[in-house]
């Protein structure tokens, strides 16, 4: 009999254990390899989250690519939709506006005292807002964003262009500009990509890693060297492609990365050296299945693969190629005008790409691939609403894009 009660107990306990390794009671934002399911903000993503995950841990709504609309800029969205006050955007600098004139300026040769020769050329890439255009622009992991021209690069903040910039590209990226194209991939690693020519250069946030640069022709099959710009987008899901677009010409081309960490290796990832970027993506699948999330952020066409490249004009209404340089917005949850009823209704992931030309700059919403309706217009000033230029007017944080 004794046998039989200890036995009994032993099953009992072993059942108690196994239920407990299923359920998120206790665990959420946990990762715990040794456990059959997960409770991490990961776990839809991975597809490997515990039975009562929806119903134990609270809901997260990323909220990151928009600014309080003011007076001056409005936002005419499809859908009749408003755009959200944000939660997690990074420090603004109120008093860069006051400081922009003195950044560093252009260096000036000063030769023998002559009245004759001509007037050294002056270089206006290192100027902020000499118009010039922008070859390419990236946001790090950390939401960090760089603009790149000629020989220099600047960090943005909210409004303006941070104190002390420009900066030489060759002292910080270890390449001499000006580069082709930047994008930064929206996965845990969140490495980060420069292009120039026939070769690219990988980072981990701004350190370079080994073995790099690399041919182009090697590391990204079937794209051409000297591209225009290019921005990535993330996966559907773990079982899903992550996908960056090149622009060259008239023409785009469509690359899909075969590696995806796992569960495990990307919680370790975000231990050491977090990706924000990817953190704001998988938050919003608390709230959405995998394929309706993707489809709402990114539309039909981008989970469908290309063969060879595509017209860009035809394919992205309202931009003329070639482009300059692309950037991929930080996604954002709109809300609907308060006479929508339905919890369906109220929380519509939004998420945009911007398209930079000569001295404005266009934002496309990825769903439609169509020219966002605003007042005013795009294409928009570069000069005023990224970089806080005064030759227009006076720098205005309600101008500042939302990106």
């Amino acid at each position: 009999m004794k046998p039989a009660v200890a036995l009994l107990g032993l099953v009992l306990l072993l059942d108690a254990t196994f239920s407990a390794e299923e359920s998120c009671v206790g665990r959420c934002g946990i990762f715990n390899p040794l456990t059959k399911c997960q409770c991490d903000s990961m776990c839809v993503y991975y597809g490997s989250c515990c039975g009562d995950f929806d119903n134990i841990c609270p809901k997260k709504v990323a909220r990151g690519d928009t600014f309080e609309e003011t007076d001056g800029v409005t936002e005419t969205v499809t859908m009749t939709m408003i755009e959200s006050t944000p939660k997690d955007l990074p420090p603004t600098f109120n008093t860069i506006a006051e400081t922009t004139t003195a950044y560093p300026q252009p260096p000036t040769t000063q030769g023998p005292q002559t009245t004759q020769g001509p007037t050294p050329p002056v270089d206006p890439d290192p100027a902020v807002c000499s118009g010039e255009p922008f070859d390419a622009f990236l946001q790090l992991k950390n939401g960090s964003i760089y603009a790149f021209r000629g020989e220099y690069f600047f960090e943005l903040d909210d409004t303006s262009v941070l104190p002390g910039y420009p900066k030489l590209i060759e002292d910080v990226w270890g390449m001499s500009g000006p580069i082709d194209a930047a994008f930064t991939r929206i996965n845990c690693q969140g490495k980060s990509y420069i292009f120039k020519g026939n070769k690219y250069w990988r980072f981990d946030g701004d350190v370079l890693d080994d073995d790099y640069p690399r041919d182009i022709s090697v590391g990204f099959d079937a794209i051409p060297d000297d591209v225009d710009a290019a921005f990535a987008i993330p996966a559907p899901s773990h079982r899903g492609k992550e996908k960056t677009y090149f622009f060259k010409g008239d023409k785009y081309y469509q690359y899909e990365f075969k590696h995806q960490p796992s569960h495990e290796e990307c919680v370790q990832m975000s231990r050491s050296s977090p990706s924000v970027l990817f953190s704001r993506y998988t938050d919003l699948f608390c709230d959405q299945t995998l394929e309706d999330l993707f489809l709402e952020l990114f539309g039909s066409s981008f989970s469908s693969p290309h063969t060879g490249p595509r017209y860009t004009s035809r394919d992205w209404q309202g931009i003329r190629a070639p482009v300059d340089a692309a950037m991929v917005g930080r996604v954002d949850v709109s809300d609907i005008f308060e006479e929508s009823t339905t919890q369906e209704d109220k929380s519509t992931p939004v998420q945009n790409v911007y398209f930079f030309k000569r001295d404005k700059y266009y934002r496309v919403d990825l769903q439609t691939k169509l020219v966002d309706s605003a007042s005013p217009p795009y294409p928009r000033s570069i000069a005023k609403y990224w970089l806080g230029c005064k030759s227009e007017e006076t720098p205005d944080a309600s101008r500042a894009e939302k990106r």
